[in-house]
């Protein structure tokens, strides 16, 4: 009997062994430079536990860049193409995105309906949500939405200015967090999260719990998901934890009944969905209904993309600031001159105006951005121009964004924090695909305002009342946490807060 066994154990790992190397030639049998993979992983060892995928595909981008318009790596045993020159990234975002019009993202509604979003479903359907919720975000609908944005961040003003009296090296990452949980939670929920007042406020917990993989396995779990989906959803595996999933269903549920029951209406964005949900227009324009939990799946998504984005973003701006206290004196001066035009109102029109706080939130999304890659997924048979590849459908794409972002062919010095680079006359000298941290083409972020809009916010609050600088407790150079899908800080922000307020 144990004889069978053994024989037939090796059976298995021999076939497993053998087709992983069939599967292995690809990038070889077609001449394309690429990544020597090892098995189980391909190429993404390390991933989760010691790396940031940024990192990685960065080191990649490095070693094979010239080598042609791109290169092949195995996400275990997917082959992949990394992008590693602009005009071919031009092409698969916009020029072919016939070929390449759904993300590759895993979703599984039937036991995850709110994975079932904007950002992760097919074309077919991305379609036509991004039909229904486009209007949503256009600059007038945005000017409903700043004041609520503006309540959030006084109240986190007076709430930070508490917190670092008498403290002079305070903790950033966590309070950035919490504002911006309160935002989100405030305009895509409509509730009050509380998380500014009570950092272990349910809210928050849940929101922290959607980024953070945390071991070794639960990246791996993402990436099976990601390399294998129609097998991950035989196995009914989840995109978002259940009990996570159980709690947004929840709040969205409540929300949408309180507000319907009490004909309560007000400027955010879970109001333009109930309007959606009912009567399937906005401003006039019959876009079609959508369900509760299509709703769900919407401000969930909503949710994810500017809560965890804006505060890392906004935490990097501040190390980045603290460094060079001269670039943060600029800005701060350029918040007092903008809004003495404006008889000291903090206005819509006055935060647009802000053009060099606008360069330095810029800056940093180029040296820091969120989403480090763009993946896309071939929808149908794609014939790579100039080979003679023909990339099966649903093969993985992924266009480097970080790597691009510090190309030295691209940006001079590109690990020096310098705003100026955003300059419009600077702006125009450069390929368009050299700055992408909303994505590209017709499926890039549909709420590049609202997030905009939300840090903007934010660092005017910030640099107008707090002068920022640093302790002996800040960690230098940042270091990047493995575990997190978005690119963020591993540790503490620490950094010396004076309050400046008059």
């Amino acid at each position: 009997m144990i004889a069978i066994v053994l024989t037939l154990l090796v059976a298995l790992v021999t076939t497993i062994y053998y087709y992983s190397m069939v599967k292995y030639s690809f990038w070889k049998k077609h001449n394309i430079p690429y990544i020597e993979p090892h098995l189980p992983y391909g190429n993404i060892k390390g991933v989760g536990r010691i790396l940031h995928s940024s990192q990685l595909t960065h080191t990649f981008y490095k070693q094979l860049k010239g080598s042609g318009p791109f290169a092949g790596i195995y996400l275990f045993t997917k082959p992949v193409i990394l992008a590693l020159d602009l005009e071919f990234v031009k092409t698969i975002l916009i020029k072919d995105f016939n070929y390449f019009q759904d993300r590759g993202l895993y979703f599984n509604e039937r036991d995850d309906p709110i994975s079932a979003h904007l950002f992760s479903v097919d074309f077919a359907r991305w379609k036509v949500l991004r039909a229904k919720l486009t209007p949503t975000f256009t600059s007038g609908r945005m000017k409903f939405m700043f004041q609520t944005i503006v309540d959030v961040a006084d109240n986190f003003q007076k709430c930070l200015a508490g917190m670092v009296d008498g403290n002079e090296n305070f903790e950033l990452k966590d309070v950035l967090s919490r504002f911006t949980t309160d935002v989100i939670g405030t305009c895509a929920f409509g509730i009050n999260c509380n998380s500014l007042t009570d950092p272990n406020a349910e809210f928050r917990t849940m929101g922290k719990r959607v980024f953070d993989h945390g071991s070794t396995s639960g990246m791996l779990k993402h990436f099976f998901k990601s390399a294998f989906k129609h097998l991950a959803i035989t196995l009914r595996m989840r995109a978002v934890e259940k009990d996570v999933s159980t709690f947004f269903l929840g709040i969205v549920k409540e929300t949408v009944e309180y507000r319907e029951k009490n004909n309560i209406k007000r400027s955010d964005f879970m109001d333009l969905l109930i309007q959606l949900k009912n009567h399937g227009t906005l401003d006039g324009a019959d876009v079609g209904k959508l369900s509760l939990n299509e709703i769900a799946a919407q401000a969930f998504v909503f949710f994810i993309a500017g809560f965890e984005t804006a505060s890392t973003t906004l935490s990097f701006i501040l190390y980045e600031l603290s460094i060079n206290k001269d670039l943060q004196e600029r800005a701060r001066q350029e918040i007092h001159t903008v809004l003495a035009k404006h008889d000291g109102q903090f206005t819509y029109e006055a935060m647009m105006s802000m053009n060099y706080l606008g360069q330095c939130i810029h800056e940093s999304l180029r040296k820091y951005p969120p989403g480090n890659l763009i993946r896309t997924n071939v929808n149908k048979e794609y014939p790579i121009p100039g080979t003679d590849i023909v990339m099966p459908k649903e093969s993985l794409v992924i266009v480097p964004v970080y790597a691009i972002h510090h190309d030295t062919d691209y940006y001079t010095n590109p690990d020096e924090y310098n705003p100026d680079r955003f300059e419009p006359e600077e702006v125009k000298k450069r390929h368009p695909q050299t700055f992408m941290p909303f994505g590209d083409g017709p499926r890039n972020c549909a709420g590049v305002r609202f997030g905009m809009m939300q840090i903007r916010i934010g660092l005017v609050t910030l640099l107008k009342n707090f002068e920022f600088s640093l302790c002996d407790r800040t960690i230098r150079p940042i270091r990047f946490a493995p575990g997190n899908l978005v690119l963020s800080i591993e540790h503490d922000l620490w950094l010396n807060v004076k309050n400046i307020a008059n």
